[in-house]
């Protein structure tokens, strides 16, 4: 590395929030950027360490410890070229990752660990205001078609890819614009969908079509992809929102997160006026769920001007330590706290909501909790048990279900003839990302289930190096940290 012994002499550092009085005033991103030299200093941290174990914390396999040197000797554009080779959308995962690769790192064992993550922000962002990050059109058409269901993450990266191998690649997206939930589940303030727009104006200039409002399975008509396309992605990801099977969900006060966070982001855009959004201000408002969704809540319900905040996991509260059961270098399950949290929130852990609770008029006035255990036996599945005496009725305005999603629109699965798995996603396996269907190809949330924008992006690119593969006999489209495609 360039500077052997910059983990020793230098702390970590990565951007700084702006106060919270100011950021929940707006739907803005409300980071600090390091300067040039900051940056250039975290990369010097990146150690020599032999085995980078980040590759393999990392779902894209970046070659980390090579784009920290680069940063470090101030090489920025060889730096941003490195760094595309293996991720289509830094300027995504840089803002939205949870940095699983920073888990991996072997500096973490004992030291705060490289910030790769902002590393990687910063390479992009001063990528494109260098003005590097232009359209590159494929030199020559396969004459070949294939159709991507689905602008997700996932969607977008085999899109890119299979349009840089010369095929004719059409992208269907059921809502009014491209992005999935990177544009209406995503609030503003941890992606301004500016970022998108940029992106998928120089994809359009290479090629790729888009086609909005285009609901396959219901205003599109699935025979008619299938004879207009050589191949077929289906990238929708999980559509189907879970619930509680308790009494009194019917209620006006009780949404599903998604349904919030996409109305609020149509608000945002100006596409939806404030009256038509689900409004948290003056409410007593309850998130159900605490993963990365309750936080966008939590974040959104005080920026509308909430009366008050609550959230509540069922799981047991982590510890701020990794736990001995998930050593270095697993992801770890601890106690994580996001910046939407440090905003205002009361967060409760071990407990269940039992029944919502309403007025005569059927609106939501309250709801009634357990605290629970989880009895742990080796070779079973947890057992969750109540704990005797300790119900409690909590009063609230609007309760947020932020329990994720059980799977693929139905729909769409059942009119393709596709088989599934016991969770009811798409049946394909990471060897070729084939369905049951001759040329019909899945990846991403709908294939593998919910998970991070990392792992989607991951998928897209494998799966584009076999959907190539189908149509042409071979692929030279790079599979997992293969990185021969620089994109500057």
């Amino acid at each position: 590395m360039g500077k052997i012994t910059g983990f020793l002499e230098i702390d970590r550092k990565v951007e700084t929030y702006r106060p919270v009085e100011e950021r929940i005033r707006h739907y803005e991103e409300f980071t600090e950027p390091l300067e040039k030299k900051q940056i250039k200093d975290q990369g010097a941290r990146c150690m020599d360490c032999g085995i980078p174990f980040c590759h393999s914390g990392c779902p894209l396999g970046n070659l980390i410890p090579d784009f920290n040197d680069l940063v470090y000797k101030g090489k920025w554009k060889e730096a941003a070229s490195i760094l595309l080779s293996t991720n289509n959308f830094p300027e995504f995962t840089g803002r939205l990752c949870p940095a699983p690769c920073e888990e991996a790192c072997v500096l973490g064992i004992n030291e705060d660990p490289v910030s790769i993550e902002n590393i990687e922000k910063n390479i992009i962002e001063i990528a494109f205001e260098s003005g590097w990050i232009t359209p590159e059109p494929p030199v020559k058409r396969t004459g070949k078609s294939v159709a991507i269901i689905g602008s997700g993450p996932a969607g977008l990266a085999a899109a890119q890819q299979l349009n840089q191998a010369g095929h004719h690649v059409t992208v269907y997206e059921r809502d009014e614009k491209p992005g999935g939930l990177l544009r209406f589940g995503i609030p503003d303030f941890k992606l301004e969908k500016r970022i998108i727009d940029r992106r998928l104006k120089i994809m359009e200039a290479e090629g790729i079509t888009f086609k909005t409002n285009a609901h396959v399975g219901k205003t599109v008509n699935v025979e008619s992809i299938k004879s207009k396309h050589d191949a077929i992605l289906l990238a929708a990801g999980s559509a189907e929102k879970r619930t509680i099977p308790i009494k009194g969900t019917h209620l006006h006060g009780v949404h599903q997160a998604m349904d919030f966070l996409s109305l609020n982001n149509r608000f945002v855009d100006g596409s939806v006026p404030e009256e038509k959004i689900i409004s948290a201000k003056d409410k007593n408002v309850i998130v159900i769920g605490g993963g990365d969704t309750g936080s966008d809540c939590i974040g959104t319900s005080n920026r509308h001007g909430a009366k008050s905040v609550t959230n509540f996991e069922i799981l047991n509260k982590p510890n701020s330590s990794r736990p001995a059961h998930q050593p270095w270098p697993y992801w770890p399950m601890r106690l994580r706290t996001s910046s939407s949290h440090q905003e205002g929130v009361e967060r409760f852990w071990s407990i269940s909501t039992k029944e919502f609770l309403g007025d005569k008029k059927g609106n939501l006035v309250g709801l009634k909790t357990v605290e629970v255990d989880w009895k742990m036996e080796k070779g079973k599945r947890p057992q969750l048990i109540e704990r005797q005496g300790s119900e409690k009725v909590w009063e609230c305005d609007l309760v947020l279900l932020a329990l994720g999603f059980t799977g693929p629109e139905k729909t769409l699965v059942e009119q393709f003839g596709l088989n599934t798995d016991f969770r009811t996603n798409v049946m394909a396996s990471e060897k070729d990302y084939k369905t049951n269907v001759p040329g019909i190809f899945v990846a991403g949330d709908m294939r593998r289930g919910q998970s991070l924008i990392v792992w989607a992006i991951s998928e897209g690119r494998e799966a584009a190096h076999h959907v190539d593969s189908f149509l042409m006999g071979e692929s030279e489209l790079p599979l997992k940290g293969d990185g021969d495609l620089p994109r500057v």
